[in-house]
């Protein structure tokens, strides 16, 4: 794992005399591909963070949520999950079309455990994986260039309450998010999402705001 750390990342470590733990670190626990346990781990999640780079070098990250198993392993090397829905920014597909660099974390707040994975990925606009994500509008196939285990200390000890009900069922079908129900942006929408909206009801912005402040948005 000699290039597993960046020369800033090492200019650190030497400043807080820590190279000889992150090297052994890195020999310990870094490896180029899942172990059975982690990928069982990763299939068992329903929620992930992404962060992704831009063309101009600027980070983004965003938390992903669906169904437990929507993040799947190919094989050790290899994970694919759903984009599904947004707000029409694609600001992660985006950022993997350019630079196709990424991050995963994976979080157990329950017990707790976090996984992290970085790795080289490129947006599917079509095929079976695709396809095996009723929903989807994209989908994501990450090359694992690295998988590591982090330590839990400072994750916080929380209970899952209750599933996202905007997370597509086995048929891809998924209630319009109330924010597309807003009056006033009925004209940046397609055809079919006014079309929703207007069946659903169409609310003020001061009325999803409220939602959004109950947790409900």
């Amino acid at each position: 794992m000699d290039d597993f750390y960046t020369p800033a990342q090492r200019a650190l470590q030497d400043r807080f005399d820590a190279r000889p733990l992150a090297d052994g670190l890195a020999a310990g626990i870094v490896a180029p591909q899942l172990a059975a346990a982690q990928i069982e781990f990763v299939e068992a999640r329903d929620s992930f963070y992404l962060a992704t780079v831009d063309d101009a070098g600027f980070p983004s990250v965003s938390y992903k949520g669906g169904a437990p198993g929507f993040v799947r392993a190919l094989d050790p090397a290899t994970l694919v999950f759903p984009s599904y829905d947004g707000n029409g920014m694609f600001m992660s597909m985006g950022n993997i079309d350019a630079t196709a660099k990424l991050g995963l974390l994976f979080v157990d707040f329950e017990t707790p455990q976090r996984l992290r994975v970085r790795g080289d990925a490129r947006v599917l606009h079509e095929g079976p994986v695709l396809d095996s994500y009723p929903g989807a509008q994209l989908a994501v196939q990450v090359a694992i260039e690295s998988a590591w285990v982090n330590c839990p200390r400072y994750v916080h000890r929380m209970v899952r309450v209750e599933a996202s009900p905007y997370v597509p069922d086995a048929q891809g079908a998924a209630p319009i998010p109330a924010w597309k129900r807003i009056d006033s942006i009925q004209s940046l929408l397609t055809e079919s999402d006014r079309a929703a909206a207007a069946g659903a009801g169409l609310i003020s912005a001061d009325a999803y705001a409220a939602l959004v402040d109950s947790g409900r948005g």
